[in-house]
């Protein structure tokens, strides 16, 4: 089976009030100075401070996947603890806050750069890379698992609130992600020389700093032979983090078999995907997706049945059928984490509790089901 593995953003918060607090770099201290992470996982800086990065290895079973990232964002309260405060799954801060910009020279040039986007976005996505045998497979991959996306923006969406008020939007983090000039779907690739001539193309314009900056809702690794899905806020339950997945793995696996058979791509224009985007950052599950076939909108739990038997047969080889299937009837069930937030905030009236809240809910390894056959 291919790999996967997973890279979530945290937002580091005072333990009482929920505000953001500048202390990634005392975090990251103590963990290097305790050796830490374990078993390949890696925890790294952002942009702010008052931002972690927390990576797993790459899995080849969901079970095992599933308990690095419980591994991590528990390891990471204890290391926020140490200085009085939370590591919380949250894709915007509920509560206004002031980032704090690394001094590092990429950081600083960006600023310099890009000024206010850089200055006031903090925002906690969820990536997951998914293991392709080549280049080849991995833009043939690219080209057709585009239109599926939105569906994971809508599953996902975890940021109702940004700057204490409520946006009116399920994701608000897809809407101030996509103030990056490079950000959003891409057109058709049809070749890894048209992919490399576009990528050479974007850096010669000096609009952006270097390849890195190719902030595509899906593109090939830079440092990984894997595809990188970007379009996801990170969950606040860790078991849709795993379920997203091995969606993903199992959106690759279909792409690739496609491929294969000589199936085309499909032709939607990037400027309707950015449509589909933005409805399922604005409804989440709670109103209408764009149809990925006919582009017209359907209620948002007929759409995600559509993925589902996209990708049924690859979810049931890869033994992830049972788990994805779970989750996503708990998502609806439960809501999104946009849902759980404004509910939370309907009974407290309090953002700072909302995002407490966030941080201290998090399920133990016990309720992660090992549904993954193959682990």
């Amino acid at each position: 089976m291919r790999t996967i593995g997973v890279e979530e953003e945290l937002l580091l918060l005072d333990r009482d009030t929920g505000v953001p607090v500048p202390i990634a770099d005392a975090v990251l201290e103590r963990a290097r100075a305790d050796g830490l992470p374990p078993d390949g996982a890696e925890f790294v800086g952002e942009m702010h401070l008052e931002m972690l990065e927390v990576i797993t290895r790459p899995h080849a079973g969901l079970a095992t996947l599933g308990r690095q990232v419980l591994d991590n964002r528990a390891l990471a309260m204890r290391l926020a603890a140490a200085h009085d405060a939370l590591a919380a799954p949250l894709a915007t801060s509920p509560l206004p806050s002031a980032p704090h910009p690394r001094t590092d020279e990429r950081y600083r040039r960006m600023i310099e750069r890009f000024g206010a986007v850089p200055r006031r976005t903090m925002t906690c996505g969820l990536h997951v890379h998914v293991a392709v045998e080549s280049d080849r497979e991995g833009v043939a991959v690219l080209d057709r698992i585009r239109t599926w996306l939105p569906v994971l923006i809508a599953l996902t969406a975890n940021s109702p609130f940004h700057g204490g008020e409520d946006t009116g939007h399920a994701s608000f983090r897809s809407v101030s992600w996509n103030q990056w000039p490079t950000a959003g779907p891409a057109e058709r690739f049809g070749t890894v020389a048209r992919y490399r001539a576009l990528a050479d193309v974007m850096v010669g314009t000096e609009a952006l700093l270097d390849p890195a900056m190719l902030y595509f809702d899906t593109r090939l690794s830079q440092n990984h032979p894997t595809v990188e899905v970007r379009v996801c806020d990170v969950p606040i339950d860790p078991v849709v983090t795993v379920a997203v997945a091995g969606v993903v793995r199992a959106l690759v696996d279909t792409a690739a078999d496609a491929w294969a058979a000589g199936i085309p791509a499909p032709d939607t224009p990037a400027s309707v995907l950015r449509l589909a985007n933005w409805r399922a950052a604005v409804e989440g599950l709670d109103g209408h997706l764009l149809d990925p076939v006919t582009n017209r909108p359907l209620p948002a739990h007929e759409v995600v049945l559509m993925l589902l038997e996209h990708v049924r047969p690859a979810l049931t080889a890869n033994g992830d059928d049972q788990l994805v299937e779970r989750a996503f009837h708990q998502a609806f069930v439960h809501g999104n984490g946009a849902t759980r937030q404004r509910a939370l905030f309907a009974t407290t009236g309090d953002l700072g509790q909302v995002a407490v809240a966030a941080a201290r809910a998090q399920p133990t390894l016990v309720s992660l089901p090992n549904t993954s056959r193959r682990a």
